[in-house]
């Protein structure tokens, strides 16, 4: 899919057929330098491919005596295993990981803003609404709201947060028009087979959103109407073209991406701004121009590659560094801050020796707009280390060993005939089968057909086998347990035991996942800021000092140690002399959050919890105010109508007899005054 580049800002002119093929040689030039510089990681690609595919080519080599071809896809299950942990990590809740924040230290907005108590009459040398930025809308008629904390007794308000809240839902909102969850899955899956994900954008795009109007009568009129959002793409490795020179993003002079499209794809380009009509017409005039390179035939199932690729065009989108006078060529016309530039930052499509579209960056400030995430990073290179080439050696191990046992099964499991042909009748037949009769015309008996066994050693290679399963554990980082393993022992047969592995698998995803938050979700955030301060005219509250906070790496605790936690500090709490030092809201939300229960539907806020106190309170006092209500804890009066608590048994009533006294003082013995078993006096 391509994007819609809908941007403002950017300038486009006509281009001179005489100088095309300058400014074409030199995308050309950086496209063949680039192709040239990830060649190496290309051959590692498709190693990785083939062992997560189970695919045997002519690389691998077998002894001549080998007959097994048996591939064990055990890559494909830790690459399954690595790309489920970090998707259910980042996307189990219903919030997008990624939230917006003010600064420590806001500039431009305040971080507190209170009603003072001061005579309206007082004016202040600036203006009351300066320190709102884009809130000054809402609160700007209030003459009475100063910056800084309130006093006691005063209302404030954070103005600064109140605008980072803003633009986070104005964000997630377009994540979720954007389809972002199922674009990052593609890039996550890449990251964790190949190394590396790309993801590209945002770009802005006109959305048809589908409303109703009602007529006078009440009938409904179907009135769709456009709506201009950012949305992100995914990218493939196999089509990015970086700066071979460069091991990150920032540090990349140019990138070129390759597309592969067919009629209706290139001539639908002609509805995207900025694309130059007659350029289009004139290549699909000239017909598909499609260049197959070396790796495509090993990596696509197609049953005649050539055939399939013959009705495909091959357009170069360029985003990069290009001289000045080269863009002066071109057409393209200077903003007059970047007069005394010699080179300009710019984005050129091209197919074959057409320019489709030449424009200035439109993105202020000028970036590349592509998010390139390694899964482990390669301090020397741009694209980064898989799960698959972690374990290449002990792919090849678990392949070799299985191979050996079950070559040896075939010998073993089946009989090997020794014959002495000078002992049978001549011309017979070697075929065995049940009631065979061999005919015989010399020797011993029995000595002419002999049965050989050969040893089995397939329990020895199954055992290395094993080892090398356990090796790739260790290489990768992703216990067997985590994809289901069985029969389990030791330790794993515990809740504590298991408890604990988990943990320690958890360790090299959060790696992974720390990487993601650094390189993918962290600069796309951003991208999705800059769009919004530089199109978004519809939410001005969203103006204000702010900075993007990924927040993958803290979904990876686990749950439940997070909750038991967040409860050892809510018994805190309970101390009512540490109780003014914690933030109880705060604490209730995360305490939700860790038990996947969202906390914008049961967790109220201050003031929503200060409303329904006042509510409870309200009940309970109509509840003890009834006609039937009463003093808590007193005895209701008996029938006689007679209330109050009944009488108590004498204290001195020592008989233990009809007055209630169980077991209260000295109970008379024989002999003594009012002991019931003393014989009658005469």
């Amino acid at each position: 899919m391509v994007e819609n580049n809908n941007v403002e800002g950017d300038q486009s002119g006509t281009i001179d057929s005489e100088d095309i093929p300058y400014a074409v040689g030199h995308i050309k030039a950086k496209f063949t330098e680039a192709e040239n510089g990830r060649y190496e990681s290309e051959l590692r690609w498709q190693k990785a491919y083939k062992n997560y595919r189970g695919v045997l080519d002519g690389t691998t080599a077998y002894t001549s005596t080998e007959k097994s071809k048996v591939f064990v896809k055990i890559t494909k299950v830790k690459v399954l295993a690595a790309y489920g942990q970090i998707a259910d990590i980042l996307f189990s809740n219903k919030k997008f990981p990624l939230v917006v924040e003010s600064t420590p230290l806001p500039e431009g907005i305040a971080e507190f803003a209170h009603l003072s108590q001061n005579p309206l009459g007082q004016q202040q040398e600036e203006e009351p609404s300066a320190f709102l930025a884009g809130l000054e809308e809402k609160y700007g008629e209030s003459q009475s709201l100063k910056p800084g904390p309130a006093k006691m007794g005063e209302p404030q308000i954070e103005p600064a947060r109140e605008s980072a809240l803003k633009l986070e839902k104005v964000i997630h909102d377009q994540l979720i028009n954007a389809e972002a969850v199922k674009i990052l899955r593609h890039a996550i899956f890449e990251c964790c087979l190949l190394g590396c994900g790309i993801v590209k954008g945002p770009f802005s795009n006109f959305k048809e959103i589908q409303a109703w109007e009602v007529g006078e009568e009440g009938a409904r009129t179907y009135a769709p109407y456009q709506k201009n959002i950012p949305i992100i793409s995914g990218v493939s490795c196999w089509d990015f073209y970086p700066d071979p020179a460069a091991t990150s993003i920032e540090d990349c002079d140019y990138v070129i991406e390759r597309h592969k499209m067919n009629r209706e794809q290139l001539r639908a380009l002609r509805n995207k701004p900025h694309f130059d009509l007659d350029a289009i017409n004139q290549c699909l005039d000239m017909g598909p121009n499609y260049v197959e390179r070396g790796y495509e035939s090993s990596i696509r199932d197609e049953d005649d590659f050539d055939t399939a690729h013959k009705s495909r065009y091959e357009v170069l989108e360029y985003w990069g560094y290009l001289d000045k006078n080269l863009a002066e060529q071109l057409g393209l016309e200077l903003p007059e801050k970047q007069d005394n530039l010699d080179s300009l930052h710019t984005n050129i499509w091209i197919c074959g020796n057409q320019i489709l579209r030449a424009v200035i960056n439109p993105f202020t400030p000028a970036r590349i707009p592509y998010q390139a995430v390694p899964y482990e990073i390669n301090p020397y290179n741009f694209f980064g280390i898989g799960v698959a080439e972690n374990m290449e050696d002990a792919q090849m191990l678990m392949n070799g060993h299985m191979r050996m046992a079950i070559d040896n099964l075939v010998l073993a499991g089946n009989m090997v005939f020794d014959v002495d042909e000078t002992s049978l009748v001549p011309g017979q037949s070697m075929e065995i089968y049940p009631g065979k009769i061999f005919r015989r015309q010399s020797g011993v008996t029995g000595t002419a057909v002999h049965g050989l066994k050969f040893p089995n050693t397939a329990p020895e290679n199954i055992q290395m086998y094993q080892v090398s399963r356990q090796l790739a554990d260790e290489e990768t980082g992703i216990p067997s347990i985590i994809h289901g393993q069985t029969g389990v022992t030791g330790t794993g047969r515990t809740a504590a035991g298991l408890s604990m592995l988990m943990s320690s698998a958890g360790l090299s995803i959060k790696t992974a996942i720390k990487n993601i938050d650094d390189y993918l979700l962290k600069p796309m955030g951003e991208g999705y800021f800059q769009w919004n301060m530089q199109f978004n005219e519809e939410h001005p509250d969203i103006m204000g000092d702010l900075e993007i906070k990924p927040k993958g790496t803290a979904a990876v605790m686990q749950k439940e140690i997070r909750s038991q936690r967040l409860l050892t500090l809510l018994q805190t709490v309970a101390n009512p002399a540490l109780a003014p030092f914690i933030k109880i809201p705060n604490l209730i939300k995360e305490l939700a959050i860790a038990q996947d229960i969202d906390p914008d539907l049961l967790v109220n806020d201050m003031n929503e919890a200060a409303v329904f106190a006042d509510i409870l309170r309200g009940l309970t006092n109509a509840q003890g105010t009834g006609a039937q209500g009463g003093p808590a804890g007193q005895q209701q009066g008996g029938v006689d109508g007679a209330g109050g608590v009944p009488v108590g048994a004498n204290p001195m009533d020592e008989s233990g007899v009809g007055g209630g006294n169980i077991g209260v003082g000295s109970a008379p013995v024989a002999g003594e005054s009012g002991f019931t078993g003393n014989p009658p006096q005469s």
